[in-house]
This record gives C-alpha cells, structure tokens and sequence, in this order.
C-alpha cells in the first residue's frame, strides 16, 4: 500500500464544453476537501445531490457527489467525483478552489492508474488495457483491450508462474528430503512434462504477438501500382471521402497518404503510395523509394491494374501482391481483360466490386489474426519477456546433464521473467513509460 501524503484531482471527464464534467479526487484528504466544498458527504457509493461552494461560501455549481472511502476504490486510497455542469469557466473555479487545500495539486498524466497499480488494485498487464480500451476505435481493439484490462491476460500468466513454482518445489523436495521416506524417487521425472506442456504455451503465446499487434494497432494495406492505376480513387472510395488528390496527371502523388477504415470491428490502415516507374525526377524518386518501403512494411499488397489500359503490365510488381483490377466503368464489354489475371475488379466511380474488395480485406484480417481467444499479448514487451521465460525453459529441458540445482534455478528465472510482465518485480524502468500513455484524468 502507497504511503503518499499529497491528494491528487483532476478533469476525468472529456473536453470542455460538455453536458457534464467528472472531476476525479484521490488522496487522503479527498473526502474532508469534498466536505469543505459541499458539506454533508453522502453515504459511499450512492450519489447525492449537493452545492458545490468555495471556502467562503461563495455558489460555485449544483451536481452529483460520490465517495470511495479506500481501499474500495479504484486507486485504493480515498476517492470522490463530482459530477458538475461541464462549462469551462464551472470546471476551472471548482479546480481552483481544490488547488487551495494543503498537499492537493491536479494530477499528472496516468498518476491516477499508477496509483492503482501501487496499491495492489491493478497490474502491469490490466494497466496497459486499460490504456488501450480508453484508445480502442473499433470492436476488436476493444475487445482486445477488455480482455487485458478485465484481468484475462494477467490469470493466464500467472497460472503459468504458479505451475512454475509448484514444478520448482517438487524439484526442491527432491533435492532436500531424497532420503525422507514420504517423499518418493525421481519427482523431477513427472514434473518435466508438464514443464514441456507450459513451454508449448507460452511459445504459442509469442506467436500469437503478431495477431494481437494487428488487432491493437491495425491491418495495414499498401495499394501499389504504376502511375493513374486508380490508387487514390480507390483510396476514396474505400474512405468515402476526399482523403487523397485525384488527377490524370501521371506522378501526382508523391507522398505517402494513410487513412483508417473500420471493417467489420477491425482497425484496417490504408496506405496510398507513389507511383511506381523509371523516372528522373528526383522528389518523384524519393516518394518511390519511401512506397517501397511501405510496400515492404505492409501486412497486404493490393497491386492496382488499370483494365482500360490495353498496355497494363500483366505481371505482379510485389511478390506475394493481390492484383485489383481499377476503372472497371471504362472497361469495353468486348475487351478481352483475362491476361490481367485479377482477383477483383473494382470501380471506384460506379462503386462495383467494391463491397467485394471490403470483404477480401476483412477475409485477409481474420485470416491473420485466427485466434480462439483474444487473450493474448498485444506488446512487444509481453513477448520479450515470455520469450526470455521460454529461453529458460528450453535450458532446463534439454540440458538433463546439467545438475538438478542448475535446472530448477533454470525455472526460477523463467517464473521471474513471467513475474515481470505483470510488474510484480523490477518495474520501476517501465512505470513512466508505461502512466504516460493516460490522459491526466486517469
């Protein structure tokens, strides 16, 4: 439990001006400076109408006052919202006249989180979900998020720790009382497979990092293509609205153009890039050598074919690229467009083949991100750490000439490495990192 001494508040609400704004109190002097500022607290827990004045009795506002008394709250200490009119000038006087009590000031960027954390409310893991559910902009980042948030993620680890310590502690029985005669012969014999089993898991886990990086910070998708193939018109058109220039001059765009699309719940970012062509214009050049990259970056290629064009290239540019066929409004029925070897054909002014080009791309993230449960690690921290905990483990199992003592410390630092990813041990180096991602009010 956290010993501090100053009381923290803070704007938990949304930007001002709103119909209401939440004002976040914690601390130990949070529920005498509501007192002072309302009188009468209400029972815990219930909410209670009350005029908000400041010391000298002068009408602040009226709205809802809430109190947590600690540990029931969601920092652990003593805790209390007001609910008041979300004008700015209400908001600021409220503000000001907390800021007049001893050891009160406004909170820090996540101090609110961190406190939490500190006392034992809340983990490492649960913390950065929570992170993420307050970012989450479509279905699958939020239920991504609520998975580590809810403490989904952080159950799974630690049941992996506890099986850890309980397979150390037949070895260590082993090891200390082998002449006892209650404890029987070659328990290291038993406790190797399911040491094997929990290897087996966590490296599914790091593997699964890359559906979970997908989900948390999108599928992304290049369109490519030589110049006037329809790339930004697709862009678009897929946006359904003006995002990129569109002219029939060849090289029009040189720099890389992003948009978000939310496809059926998940996060899909598309990425318009320079034309692709011999050229000797040197800004042309560097917006090609920034789409290969791009390219290269890219979780899906679309190479965009211009089917009205009778000298379209007819081989994939991208290996690996799936080929859109564009301006299929231009198209001669009579024109024989079969050597273009299309997965679709798409018009970005009629909008044919459009609602098929959506569903390819949902089809193309799911298939990436095919996962029975959404409980998985969605940072690289997560992974580094389980992979450190597989090294472990991987020593342990295969060195069996090594002495007992050597294996079983083997486990110890696989338990510690899993430890760290819930921030049980040794996290100090990651608090600041990790509280900066919040807004001030949480």
């Amino acid at each position: 439990m956290s010993t501090r001494t100053e009381t923290i508040f803070a704007l938990a609400s949304g930007a001002l001006p709103a119909g209401v704004a939440v004002i976040r109190i914690s601390g130990p002097a949070s529920l005498s400076m509501v007192q002072a500022l309302v009188g009468e607290l209400p029972v815990p827990r219930h909410a209670a109408l009350r005029t908000v004045s400041q010391s000298d009795g002068q009408f602040l506002d009226r709205g809802l006052v809430l109190i947590f008394p600690g540990p029931n709250s969601f920092t652990g200490e003593d805790c209390a919202e007001l609910h008041l009119h979300g004008g700015k000038a209400v908001v600021h006087a409220v503000l000001q006249s907390l800021a007049g009590f001893d050891n009160a000031r406004l909170a820090e960027a996540g101090e609110f989180s961190r406190r939490a954390f500190e006392n034992g409310k809340m983990d490492l893991v649960e913390v950065e979900g929570l992170a993420d559910l307050l970012a989450a902009e479509t279905e699958m980042q939020r239920r991504l998020a609520s998975e580590q948030a809810g403490g989904n993620l952080s159950a799974m680890y630690d049941t992996w720790r506890e099986k850890l310590i309980f397979a150390r502690s037949m070895l260590e029985a082993e090891l200390d009382f082998s002449d006892e005669g209650d404890i029987p012969g070659s328990v290291s014999d038993r406790v190797w497979q399911d040491v094997a089993v929990l290897k087996e898991q966590i490296d599914q886990a790091v593997a699964n990092l890359r559906a979970g990086e997908i989900i948390r910070d999108g599928f992304k998708v290049a369109l490519a293509g030589p110049p006037n193939a329809g790339k930004s018109s697709l862009m678009n058109a897929l946006a359904q609205r003006d995002v990129a220039i569109v002219t029939p001059i060849a090289g029009t765009t040189r720099d890389i153009i992003r948009c978000e699309l939310d496809l059926d719940g998940y996060k899909v970012d598309l990425f318009d890039t320079a034309g692709l062509r011999d050229t000797e214009d040197p800004v042309e050049q560097e917006g090609i050598r920034r789409a290969h990259r791009t390219i290269h970056q890219a979780d899906l290629v679309l190479q965009l074919v211009d089917l009205s064009d009778a000298s379209a290239e007819a081989e994939t540019l991208v290996p690996g690229a799936v080929r859109i066929g564009t301006k299929m409004d231009l198209v001669d029925l009579r024109q024989d467009t079969g050597s273009m070897r299309c997965a679709i054909g798409v018009s970005s002014l009629t909008g044919e083949g459009l609602e098929a080009l959506r569903q390819l791309l949902v089809d193309e993230v799911r298939r990436s991100t095919n996962l029975g449960s959404l409980a998985i690690p969605s940072r690289l921290r997560h992974a580094e750490r389980l992979k450190a905990a597989s090294y472990f483990l991987n020593d342990a199992l295969s060195e069996r000439l090594k002495p007992l003592e050597l294996r079983a410390e083997d486990l110890r630092l696989a338990s510690t490495e899993l430890a760290r990813v819930t921030g049980r041990i040794d996290t100090e180096t990651l608090l600041g990192k990790i509280f900066s991602e919040f807004c001030v009010g949480k």
